[in-house]
């Protein structure tokens, strides 16, 4: 191995602990799920994206096992060779109608259907208008497009506006935002980005990896709990979050899908998701479908969690979510609080730069369907002592 390269990435990883932005990978050892057992104790888990518990539900796993032994492990190819299963097609049908749109394309990760789909309808002569604080896949799709990328102020419809503005000798100008911005918990207001998309004739696409599951009649997302979804264009929902399994898609015209399935990089050349993810999925929809609860308890949960850390006397920041992040602002006493949480039984990780920004250090905090008062209860009175005794109450 080369010296050169070893050494430098060493330096690198001692800075990183020097700076307190170091962040060992913690081993889950059980299935996931309101609590979840790590280094062989059973902790209550805050840390999860399975906003409506269906991880781990039983509907869903006979569903993977149906369909693993009809179609196999593996999908077997890419999907534009000969690794387009029946079960990818049922998958989008029924993402399609979910979501009331007239086409669906799944991808392997909503991490790659951003970085696919941006560079991919966009060229030198357009412009992206984008969100200062969108996810790191919407700013690494925009650095792959063509196109030049204005940033706008989070949230701010002015200075939105001020940029369409200066875009107005673009072919087309494309306003890319998050719905639920993930280290936050707030929410764009997309009915104000439509209408000023409109006044300036520009399209927009919203990014509701976190809003799925979450916002709208039985979790549809962002744009049906403003009422836009016919003023969006293009919508990117995922697959390994409130719907418990994994993959991303991008919903919208039957143009799009199909213009999406001949030239972006990563649907051309990334292999199938396996029948059993697909089957999962389709489940997964049917249940959110279904059960009109689930979302409801959700948000009832959010609140409960939410307020007893709000009474204990915590910054819980601008969240309209039940994304629930703990500020701290200074790095190395968010990980003290990270590790103090965890002596006491809570899996609540902290985040750090470069997730955030330097001196926005939180511990994000996630509650779930699945949770259950006592297992709040029991972390409120853990973050309560760490809390007292780090100074942070």
């Amino acid at each position: 191995m080369n010296a050169t390269l070893q050494n430098l990435l060493q330096e690198q990883l001692n800075l990183l602990r020097e700076q307190h932005l170091y962040k060992p990978l913690l081993t889950v050892e059980s299935a996931p799920g309101a609590r979840v057992r790590v280094g062989g104790r059973e902790l209550i888990n805050l840390s999860s994206n399975n906003y409506l518990g269906l991880a781990n539900d039983d509907r869903l796993k006979a569903a993977a096992i149906r369909a693993v032994q009809e179609y196999g492990a593996g999908a077997g190819a890419v999907r534009p060779i000969i690794g387009n299963l029946a079960l990818h097609d049922e998958l989008e049908r029924t993402l399609a109608e979910f979501k009331g749109t007239e086409a669906v394309l799944v991808f392997t990760s909503g991490f790659t259907a951003n970085a696919g789909t941006i560079p991919t309808i966009t060229d030198a002569d357009d412009v992206i208008l984008s969100d200062e604080l969108n996810h790191a896949s919407i700013i690494d799709g925009c650095r792959l497009s063509k196109a030049p990328t204005v940033r706008y102020k989070h949230k701010d419809m002015d200075s939105l506006e001020d940029a369409l503005k200066a875009a107005s000798g673009a072919k087309t100008r494309l306003v890319i935002t998050d719905g639920v911005f993930s280290m936050d918990g707030d929410v764009a207001p997309l009915d104000q980005i439509c209408a000023l998309a409109e006044r300036y004739d520009a399209a927009v696409m919203v990014d509701d990896a976190h809003g799925s599951g979450v916002m709208g009649k039985n979790g549809r997302g962002t744009a049906y709990h403003f009422g836009v979804k016919d003023r969006v264009d293009i919508q990117l929902g995922t697959l390994s979050k409130a719907v418990g399994v994994v993959g991303g898609y991008i919903a919208g015209s039957g143009a799009l899908k199909e213009f999406l399935s001949q030239r972006a990089r990563p649907f051309l050349f990334s292999t199938g998701s396996p029948a059993a993810v697909a089957a999962a999925c389709i489940e997964a929809i049917r249940v959110m479908r279904a059960d009109e609860a689930l979302t409801p308890r959700l948000w009832e949960n959010a609140r409960y969690w939410q307020a007893g850390l709000q009474k204990l006397g915590f910054d819980t920041g601008v969240t309209e979510t039940p994304i629930t992040p703990v500020m701290v602002g200074d790095e190395a006493r968010t990980q003290a609080l990270q590790k103090g949480l965890l002596e006491e039984g809570v899996l609540a990780l902290a985040v750090v730069f470069p997730t955030v920004a330097r001196g926005k250090a939180r511990v994000r905090t996630m509650p779930t369907a699945a949770h259950t008062r006592a297992d709040f209860d029991e972390a409120l009175g853990a973050f309560e002592r760490v809390g007292k005794r780090l100074g942070i109450l």
